[in-house]
């Protein structure tokens, strides 16, 4: 279980989070929704080791993951994707994939995590011995997840996967994500702005607001709630 509790994140004068509290079942895709500056990417970095928290606790199972170096945090089994199609624009894509495993030291385990990506992205299959930069934006966002699938994790941050993709790109990535919790098994915590295709595939929808929760719950039960939908949904 990942458990956030009374979380607290201050920019100097301004509190981006303030006394954020929730959990996510091990296997669950949960999706923070919110308009821009609710907090959303705040609370991945926080998680991730990249922000320091003021107050409150995280616990990745048994791991307090507060104020961990995120290097710790990936052989802990956490990986974040951050916002922006991070890869190494001149390496290519199995290098770029390679250096997800980096830390990995059965040579034989990491192949097969490969072949994972490679299965779950074919379009990365066939184009392993291009350099990063001649991919497309949805091809360079396939291969940021990839490359953070082959650390091997367990908990995944996503932070904004559709940003800029055009819809049918994105709804490849969003059906790429939730196959990564039914068939993987990973527990995801996915930052997003559009938030219809986040509720979409996600078990559970946590809606932060000026960097407090304004509502939790199922993800179906949010896409039906008027008051979700009319400040969220547009309908």
């Amino acid at each position: 279980m990942l458990k956030i509790e009374n979380l607290t994140v201050d920019h100097g004068a301004i509190r981006a989070l303030h006394g954020v509290t929730f959990n996510i079942e091990k296997g669950q895709l949960a999706a923070v929704i919110g308009a821009n500056g609710a907090g959303k990417t705040t609370l991945l970095r926080t998680l991730s080791g990249l922000n320091k928290a003021s107050e409150g606790a995280a616990h990745w199972g048994e791991h307090n993951i507060l104020h961990a170096k995120p290097e710790s945090l990936v052989r802990h089994g956490i990986s974040h994707v951050s916002e922006g199609k991070s890869v190494i624009p001149e390496l290519t894509v199995a290098d770029n994939l390679d250096l997800g495993a980096l830390w990995r030291r059965n040579r034989k385990e990491a192949a097969k995590s490969k072949q994972d990506v490679v299965d779950l992205f074919p379009r990365l299959g066939e184009r392993l011995s291009q350099r990063a930069d001649s991919l497309s934006g949805g091809e360079r966002q396939m291969l940021a997840i990839g490359r953070s699938i082959m650390s091997k994790p367990e908990l995944l941050l996503l932070d904004e996967p559709s940003l800029g993709l055009a819809p049918l790109v994105i709804e490849q990535i969003f059906q790429a994500i939730r196959e990564l919790t039914t068939a993987m098994g990973l527990t995801v915590l996915l930052v997003e702005q559009n938030a219809m295709g986040a509720l979409k595939i996600a078990d559970i929808g946590i809606v932060l607001n000026l960097g407090s929760i304004a509502a939790t719950g199922s993800a179906a039960a949010l896409r039906d709630d008027p008051a979700v939908r009319a400040a969220y949904l547009g309908f």
